[in-house]
């Protein structure tokens, strides 16, 4: 039987020692998700397409904390060459990371089915969209991190092997950053997006069955209502955008908790609850 010292905050989230790495990392759920971890202790190395959003959001974090928040990069997640330099780089610096956290993503073409008639409902979406905005949402938001993973999972793997902190054994993981709007069935005018995190979710399920033979652990948190846009309060039982803290939560449970594996977590505000979902 545990004692009661042993469920201490700090003891169960904290992160103190972790190494880990953020793509999409300079902004939005990538940048809460860096800041929470830097914050509980973690080396948080954040990586994207643009240096400067990079070194900018590093330097928000107080230096003073226990935790770092570094750039590194550039990277463009879509190209396995810049996949290739990031694990190089990251070679150099680390002998292994704890936690990968898969952010990077676009939304997609916007088209919404408003109308009842058949040839004006075709005109909507037959121009506004396009195969290659379709194959541009599906290569960011589902190909990349299935080629992400891949890339980093020789210092996953070194991590095994490592201190992972208070509780042992350590099992290094991937957290990818999903959306609601992939287990939903009001597309939000978002066809592209929803059915590629739908995608995403299917394929975290794979990696998850298929990696742990590796040793490494997978879970799926999906972004908070307001994540891209704001909510549509009359789908949002809390009738509010899901706040940064939220999503910190969130990331700070998957990375600590070694007993879920392959799990999706809806962070959604009860918008599940009143919208048909699978």
């Amino acid at each position: 039987m545990a004692e009661t010292h042993h469920f201490d905050v700090s003891r169960l989230f904290g992160v103190k020692g972790y190494v880990a790495v953020v793509t999409g990392g300079g902004s939005g759920i990538g940048l809460m998700a860096a800041q929470a971890l830097a914050q509980n202790g973690a080396k948080v190395y954040i990586t994207g397409r643009r240096m400067e959003a990079l070194e900018a959001a590093a330097k928000s974090h107080d230096p003073s904390h226990v935790g770092q928040i570094i750039p590194v990069g550039p990277c463009d997640v879509t190209k396995k060459d810049d996949l290739e330099k990031l694990v190089a780089q990251m070679q150099e610096k680390e002998k292994y990371i704890h936690l990968l956290v898969c952010n990077a993503g676009v939304s997609g073409p916007k088209a919404e089915p408003k109308h009842k008639d058949a040839a004006d409902l075709k005109k909507e979406l037959w121009e506004k969209e396009s195969v290659e905005q379709w194959g541009q949402t599906f290569e960011v938001d589902v190909t990349s991190v299935y080629f992400t993973t891949v890339a980093f999972l020789p210092l996953l793997q070194a991590g095994t092997r490592a201190q992972g902190g208070p509780l042992e054994p350590f099992a290094p993981s991937v957290i990818t950053i999903s959306s609601m709007s992939g287990l939903m069935r009001h597309a939000q005018g978002h066809f592209s997006y929803n059915a590629a995190k739908g995608a995403t979710v299917h394929l975290s399920k794979l990696m998850s069955a298929e990696f742990q033979k590796a040793g490494i652990r997978r879970r799926e948190p999906e972004e908070p209502p307001g994540a891209r846009e704001d909510p549509d309060k009359e789908h949002v039982p809390l009738m509010r955008a899901g706040r940064e803290e939220e999503m910190g939560m969130t990331v700070l449970y998957l990375a600590r908790n070694q007993y879920v594996n392959g799990e999706i977590i809806a962070v959604d505000g009860g918008v599940l609850n009143v919208l048909a979902g699978r």
